[in-house]
């Protein structure tokens, strides 16, 4: 489809920049209207669950991406053992489920007149939802010195994020021995085992090519138990595991990390800095900043999911903050995304009805592998309930896979069929 003009965009709330994916029946808004910034897993499912729940609404996800691409399974993927990531176009999927999808990058939220901007225009809402997810504070190690910072990104990326996964397969590939460090982000942060997979799967490749190369995990905490034996007990050689070692300084150009007790030089890294709500949720207003309580997360009503004292605006998937006093956050994965996404639609389904939705709560589920030959796992679950004083509880359970047999490609599986559409359709 080709440009249209602005003013079309203005009426229509369509084609920014001519990258509008969906028929032309989606010209104008069929009703009341629901905003999704975040093409993710949060984001995808509230769109899905809202055609299927509220199909008077007319619903629109915009993503500066113009295709889906996951992170969970890809660390086996970087070292030659899985599939390719799942990836998937945003315009198929919306044609598919009968939304629109809209590629552009919002700049800034108007929530009194509820209005969204982009570079290209805006879009008008009765209910937005963001979910744009979380980004990485380079800021925490250099401050405002934007040359270091870049060069981290560019030399020696995160892998928060689906778009590095390319960089780091790479990275591993091409390593040719010496010292490989990886510095882990402190809590909260996304899928905190994964990190720790990266290592052994890392560590596996390095051994297999018969490398001289030591991987230097620096852990802002104490690691985890099944991680920690495995480390010991079979990387021995390999995985030298600084725990509780907080770091102060990084040179990317000298090549070193300061902690408080050592200066550790690398021959080549993946540096995780500490995370935050991604730009957006800061743009907006939403970090829930205060004197007493500084955070670098979206503040949010725990049970409805809603901004506090905005019914109109809801945070789904990984920027949002503590939910209970026992616990803190939810655990920041595609699991608990897709389930806030689920509720976050029902939230909006009930109002648009004029009524008041049960309260729900999400679920955790996250398949990593403690080890490669032989192939092992671990399945962490946690389950929320409400109090009878009102306070969100966990249970969170480990359940050890000493001989896996395909669960987390089963479970993958069954989460993309939620919000994506079929593979070749």
């Amino acid at each position: 489809m080709g440009n249209i003009s602005r003013r079309r965009f203005l009426v229509a709330g369509a084609a920014l920049g001519g990258c509008l994916a969906a028929a032309p029946a989606f010209a104008e808004p069929r009703g009341r209207r629901v905003v999704v910034v975040g093409a993710g897993w949060a984001g995808l499912t509230v769109a899905r669950v809202l055609r299927r729940s509220a199909a008077d609404l007319d619903v629109t996800v915009v993503d500066r991406s113009a295709e889906f691409r996951s992170l969970p399974l890809s660390n086996a993927w970087l070292v030659g053992l899985g599939a390719e990531p799942r990836r998937q176009d945003h315009a198929a999927t919306a044609l598919a489920f009968g939304y629109r999808f809209v590629q552009a990058e919002v700049t800034s939220i108007d929530r009194e007149r509820r209005v969204i901007a982009t570079r290209d225009g805006t879009l008008a809402y009765d209910w937005l939802v963001l979910a744009p997810g979380v980004r990485n504070d380079y800021k925490a190690w250099f401050g405002n010195d934007t040359s270091a910072a870049a060069a981290v990104r560019e030399r020696y990326p995160a892998g928060v994020h689906a778009e590095e996964l390319a960089a780091l397969k790479r990275k591993i590939a091409e390593f040719k021995g010496g010292d490989f460090a990886m510095v882990l982000p402190p809590g909260p942060s996304r899928c905190p085992p994964a990190p720790y997979e990266r290592a052994v799967m890392a560590a596996w490749a390095f051994r297999r090519r018969g490398l001289k190369a030591r991987i230097l995990v620096i852990d802002p905490g104490g690691g985890m138990q099944a991680f920690n034996r495995v480390f010991a007990e079979r990387y021995a050689d390999m995985i030298v595991h600084m725990t509780h070692a907080q770091v102060k300084a990084v040179d990317p150009f000298r090549r070193t990390i300061a902690t408080e007790f050592d200066d550790i030089g690398f021959d080549d890294a993946i540096l995780m800095p500490p995370q935050q709500a991604a730009d957006l949720a800061w743009r907006a207003g939403l970090v829930a900043e205060s004197a007493e309580r500084p955070s670098a997360w979206a503040a949010i009503d725990p049970l409805r999911l809603n901004v506090p004292g905005d019914e109109r605006v809801f945070l789904a998937g990984d920027l949002i903050d503590r939910v209970s006093p026992l616990f803190g956050q939810y655990p920041k994965n595609g699991h608990v995304a897709s389930r806030l996404g689920r509720i976050v639609a029902g939230e909006i389904a009930a109002r648009s009805r004029g009524e008041t939705a049960a309260v729900a709560l999400p679920e955790s589920v996250c398949h990593v592998f403690t080890d490669v030959d032989p192939r092992e796992s671990v399945r962490l679950e946690a389950e929320y309930r409400l109090r009878g004083d009102g306070v969100i509880t966990q249970a969170v359970r480990q359940h050890n896979e000493p001989q896996p047999r395909g669960e987390a490609e089963a479970w993958a599986r069954s989460m993309y069929a939620e919000f994506l559409a079929p593979e070749g359709g």
